[in-house]
């Protein structure tokens, strides 16, 4: 906001005043919950490190199943039962609000199913193959969780940074270019003031003598 766009009235003064204690008001909001989006951060962060590991190891339990059940069964015996499976997991969307800011929560169903909901029998599949299964479903249920935090972290992230750069824009821009724009017109009106006395008293003057 540029000197020379202003008109010094009383009028502006006041407006300048109000913009003021609203921008000072809203840089303390946004501040406020710049920090707090910046805890919930932290909070989420270190749930995505133990999910992390929890995917890692949950994987490698997985893939350990698995080709046990290869080695043992055979790699038809396995695709058989595989293509037997009649329930699939179903994923749905939702969202839900961390300080204002909608996040998106997953949801699975159908990842754990019964032995009946399989297609296979016990007596036609070994155990081998079925503990395979329970490890596939342990890790498709911890890769769901990890990607709802994963996401979650994601925008709590890009939050964060269109909030700082508002609580910036406001401390370094904003509220100076009001403050410096009130102190000229309190300037000029303080000058005008001034000169307005000025020429009253010779006014009086120039009164006074043609009396």
């Amino acid at each position: 906001m540029g000197s020379q766009d202003i008109t010094p009235t009383r009028s502006v003064l006041l407006d300048l005043k109000k913009k003021i204690k609203l921008s000072q008001s809203g840089y303390k909001i946004m501040k406020m919950k710049r920090d707090g989006l910046i805890i919930e951060f932290f909070e989420v962060l270190e749930k995505a490190k133990k999910m992390r590991k929890g995917v890692s190891s949950d994987y490698e339990a997985a893939m350990e199943k698995i080709t046990i059940a290869r080695t043992v069964e055979g790699e038809i015996a396995v695709k058989s039962a595989a293509y037997a499976l009649k329930a699939e997991p179903e994923v749905k969307l939702g969202s839900k609000s961390i300080m204002g800011m909608m996040v998106p929560k997953v949801e699975a169903t159908s990842i754990h199913t019964k032995m009946i909901d399989k297609g296979y029998g016990v007596i036609e599949t070994s155990a081998y193959i079925e503990e395979a299964a329970m490890a596939f479903e342990k890790l498709l249920d911890t890769l769901v969780r990890a990607a709802e935090i994963e996401t979650t972290m994601k925008k709590l992230l890009d939050e964060i940074e269109k909030t700082k750069r508002r609580v910036n824009a406001l401390e370094f821009k904003i509220i100076p270019e009001l403050q410096d724009a009130e102190r000229f017109v309190k300037f000029r009106l303080e000058e005008m003031e001034r000169e307005n006395t000025t020429r009253l008293k010779h006014l009086k003057k120039k009164g006074a003598a043609a009396e």
